[in-house]
This record gives structure tokens, C-alpha cells and sequence, in this order.
């Protein structure tokens, strides 16, 4: 591995934001804060020598295609558009083998979708990040594949992205109201919509999130969609392959609690 200190201080010049990582996870809080600094840039990495870089989707999205084995084709789903002129932009393959196109972000016209089509996620939260190269994860370079500028999205795009975005939800006043005595259900209620927390805690939020759904004796298939909804509403969501293995992860093991507990 490599120090990218000189690497990241470059991304910062051209005015992205800057955020450190080790194996895609963000090793500095970042959500509604500044940019780093050049100064504090190379502080870091004095410390961290072996960081990857991230940058922050705040001025740009990103259309995220995965290929998974045995699984979903992002670039199968891209082909079947019909439309590669819309994919004329900056573009990278990822270190397993995807690819990532960025475009300059409309304003208020592009909200993240994970799931957007079949192995292809929109990444354009404020507050998500992608990974970028040089960064080297599991032994494999993230790779500029040219030097495009992110081109503006076509409109057509745009409005495909729109179509499958969720409606937007009016503004409503509620009566004011402070209930008491919570129980962990209705925490797990409020957990759908308000999400699994901040990165760095998300996995495990997840589990405890599926395994007690699954104690409460719902069926695994809503556990996954419940778990899906509650991801979806996560400012930096974890990919749906990611929220597939966890929940099948947590059946596992609620199967093996329940057969213990009959063999008492």
C-alpha cells in the first residue's frame, strides 16, 4: 500500500470534500461538517498513512453499478436502458470490479435511491460518500477509466431517476404530543424511520434491528423489507447485498436460539 496523502490533497484543490477511510469506512465524523483542509488533510495522514480516500456527494451523484456472482448485474441493468449516451461522464471501476459514473448534481432533482435498478444504486445524499482511486481495498485499485468532466445528467436520465424516487411527502403540521412509557417496540416502530445511525454503528444496528423482529415472531420476509425501509432512511445507507447478508445472518441465528430452547 501506498500513501495517498498527495492523492487527497489534489481532490481537495478541485474543491471536493475530503474523507478519509479504511476499508470504505470513514475514519472522521463528517456529516454537516466543512470540508477538510488541506493543512488538516496532511495532518491526518501523517497519523494515518494508509487511509483510502472518499469523497462526499454534496456537489455531485454517482450511479453505482455492482456486479455480484450469482447475483444481480448492474451493467446488465445500464445495457437494458438502451441509452449509453447518458453514461459519457467521469467514470471509475471500483476495487471488485464495478463502475461508477459521475455526473454533476442537479440541484433539488436527484435524491439517493439504493435499489434504483437491479445492481445499480444512486448515491447523492448529502451526506453519503464514494471511495475513489487510488484507494486499494482487498488487495484491488479503484481505476479512472478517463478524465471526463462530470457531465451534466441528460434529462432523460433525470427523469427516470424521478420516476423511481420515492413521492415526495407534504409538509404536515402534528398535534403536539409527548408519549411515555416506550416500550423496544415501538423504539423498533421509530427505528424505521428514523434509521440505523450514524456510520460506523450501522451493521450492528442492523442486527439488533432484524434479530428483534424476528424474536417478536415476524416473518423474515418482512423482517427484510422492514430492515430495507429502515436502511433506506440511513443518511450513508449500507448496500442491499450488505442488508441481505445480515438479515439471513440473523435467521441463522434466531433458528439455532429456538432450537436450543426446544431441546432444553
Amino acid at each position: 500500500m501506498i500513501n495517498l496523502v498527495n492523492f487527497a490533497v489534489q481532490y481537495a484543490s478541485k474543491g471536493f470534500s475530503v474523507i478519509p477511510v479504511l476499508d470504505k469506512q470513514p475514519l472522521i465524523k463528517f456529516a454537516d461538517r466543512k470540508p477538510l483542509t488541506t493543512g488538516e488533510i496532511k495532518s491526518f495522514w501523517l497519523t494515518h498513512p494508509y487511509a483510502g480516500i472518499a469523497l462526499k456527494t454534496d456537489k455531485f451523484f454517482v450511479v453505482d453499478v455492482d456486479r455480484h456472482d450469482g447475483g444481480d448485474d448492474g451493467t446488465q441493468s445500464i445495457k437494458g436502458l438502451g441509452h449509453n449516451e447518458w453514461f459519457n461522464t467521469l467514470c471509475q471501476r471500483t476495487a471488485h470490479g464495478g463502475y461508477q459514473f459521475f455526473f454533476a448534481k442537479p440541484k433539488e432533482r436527484i435524491t439517493q435511491n439504493i435499489g434504483f435498478l437491479p445492481g445499480v444504486d444512486i448515491k447523492a445524499h448529502k451526506n453519503n460518500y464514494v471511495v475513489v482511486a487510488p484507494t486499494e481495498i482487498d488487495g484491488s485499485r479503484y481505476q479512472w477509466l478517463n478524465r471526463k468532466p462530470m457531465a451534466k445528467p441528460d434529462e432523460g436520465l433525470i427523469k427516470l431517476i424521478e420516476e423511481k424516487a420515492q413521492p415526495v411527502k407534504s409538509n404536515i403540521n402534528l398535534v403536539s404530543y409527548e408519549p411515555s412509557g416506550k416500550t423496544q417496540t415501538s423504539k423498533l416502530f421509530e427505528q424505521i424511520v428514523t434509521g440505523l445511525g450514524e456510520t460506523g454503528g450501522r451493521n450492528n444496528a442492523l442486527a439488533s434491528f432484524a434479530g428483534a423482529l424476528l424474536f417478536r415472531n415476524v416473518e423474515p420476509k418482512a423482517v427484510l423489507e422492514l430492515a430495507r425501509i429502515a436502511n433506506e432512511n440511513t443518511p450513508n445507507s449500507l448496500p442491499d447485498n450488505e442488508v441481505i447478508k445480515t438479515v439471513n445472518s440473523m435467521i441463522k441465528k434466531e433458528i439455532r436460539r429456538r432450537g436450543e430452547n426446544d431441546g432444553r
